[in-house]
């Protein structure tokens, strides 16, 4: 049995030992409105409440713009688990989040072709 950086406690042959909504208590909805397109990013506070192993992981992942939907890839977790996790660190004031800004016309060519650039760059 290991802790990773990348995940909450995992075991080689079983996979994840703490189901997700262990995790966030049983909780499903966050108390703070947050899409999966919502930018979050750390304020420099430090977190009054105890907070757990994964509310830890996700504001290290904070220290710049990042999205809810990156963050829940980054930590393995469903993004309505990840929610929860963002939004107790917003109510604490360790981040803040912003809804995300949608552009004026979806079907834009240039936006489309500035996407597919991104992706291909990924892979």
């Amino acid at each position: 049995m290991t802790f990773s950086q990348e995940g909450p406690w995992l075991d080689d042959a079983a996979g994840r030992l703490i189901r997700p909504y262990t995790v966030i208590g049983g909780r499903t909805q966050p108390t703070t409105a947050l899409d999966l397109l919502s930018m979050v990013i750390a304020t420099g506070a430090t977190p009054q409440a105890h907070m757990g192993p994964e509310h830890s992981l996700a504001l290290g992942l904070c220290d710049g713009p990042i999205s809810v939907a990156e963050i829940a890839a980054h930590l393995r977790l469903p993004a309505v688990v990840t929610k929860v996790l963002l939004s107790d660190l917003v109510d604490c004031g360790a981040l803040t989040a912003r809804a995300p800004r949608f552009h004026a016309n979806p079907t834009d060519r240039s936006l489309l072709e500035a996407v597919l650039d991104g992706l291909r760059q990924r892979l």
